[in-house]
């Protein structure tokens, strides 16, 4: 996939393009929905292109420090779009001098250096110096620049439409099953097997300790059932316990990631790694001495393998 990063106005295109406007953070059901319309409108010379922002206007604008938080990378976010047919990622730098751009600049100036022939935003898009048009708005703008447009209705899931916001809202509070259905998958995180205080393997419960994935929304602390897929050629993917959070009974100071693999052996140190959260089965807890914790871990892996009918 072609990536074109963007400060300001965007480079000039020939090409013929099918735009899809947006953040995209987690290319969950709802963005699927555009891809997928972004498909069959594409003619065999157009290319699918995404005009994304590279962070979310309550992080720039009002420091709302849960916003700096994403679903996913800008590396995740290519590779999946990538798997959706997109050709082409307009990487757009997102700050407040960018935020006062009025919707009229936005198109006429902006776009209309794209050479598109499709726009696609979901029916809930808003644009412009203090989101200032809509949907709608942006229609009338591409009218100017020739451009034809589909306003996509949002997904609906139990009553309600799916959404980034109500899919952080759920990770951050362990709802891993309630995710998984807006998102379409596990909600995930890929980093790389760091060396960490190795405190696991002298319990019997050797972990992998995954750095490097601070960009990511934390899920409530707690232990999970997941898997971890070991990023290859051919990848591999094993059973796991997750255990997210502070590690109180070892006066852990930082928040971690680390996934006891199920029957595995092996060195995965500067491996990358992903990790998927499929389901929360208790909260952190601060144990009495490492004995507990060590039963309590017991009774976790028991309990996993009932849940994956794997028997010892």
């Amino acid at each position: 996939m072609e990536l074109i990063e963007v400060q300001g106005r965007p480079p000039e295109n020939q090409e013929p393009v099918v735009l899809i406007i947006g953040k995209m953070d987690g290319v969950h059901l709802g963005h699927q929905s555009l891809l997928e319309e972004a498909e069959k409108l594409a003619r065999p010379e157009d290319k699918i292109a995404v005009y994304g922002f590279s962070d979310h206007p309550k992080w720039v604008l009002r420091g709302e420090e849960s916003f700096k938080y994403g679903l996913s990378t800008l590396e995740d976010k290519l590779a999946r779009l990538e798997r959706f047919g997109v050709d082409r990622y307009y990487h757009v730098h997102f700050t407040k001098e960018y935020a006062r751009t009025s919707p009229d600049e936005f198109v006429l100036e902006h776009l209309n250096r794209l050479n598109i022939q499709h726009v696609i935003v979901g029916e809930d898009f808003r644009f412009g110096k203090g989101r200032g048009s809509d949907a709608e708005g942006l229609a009338e703008l591409c009218r100017e620049i020739g451009a034809g447009i589909s306003i996509v209705p949002g997904v609906m899931l139990h009553g309600a439409k799916v959404s980034s916001t109500d899919i952080r809202t759920h990770v951050s509070n362990g709802r891993m099953e309630a995710a998984q259905a807006m998102l379409g998958r596990p909600y995930e995180v890929t980093g790389v097997v760091e060396k960490g205080e190795q405190l696991g393997r002298t319990l019997g419960y050797p972990t992998l300790n995954v750095g490097g994935i601070d960009g990511y929304i934390k899920a409530k602390p707690g232990v999970y059932l997941g898997l971890v897929k070991l990023v290859q050629d051919s990848p591999e993917y094993y059973y796991t316990l997750i255990s997210a959070g502070y590690r109180p009974t070892v006066n852990g100071d930082s928040y971690k990631v680390e996934a006891y693999l199920l029957d595995f052996s092996g060195d995965l140190y500067d491996r990358k790694v992903t990790v998927k959260f499929v389901r929360h089965l208790r909260d952190e807890e601060n144990f009495d001495g490492v004995d507990a914790l060590v039963a309590q871990m017991q009774k976790d892996e028991q309990k996993a393998r009932r849940i994956l009918g794997l028997y010892e």
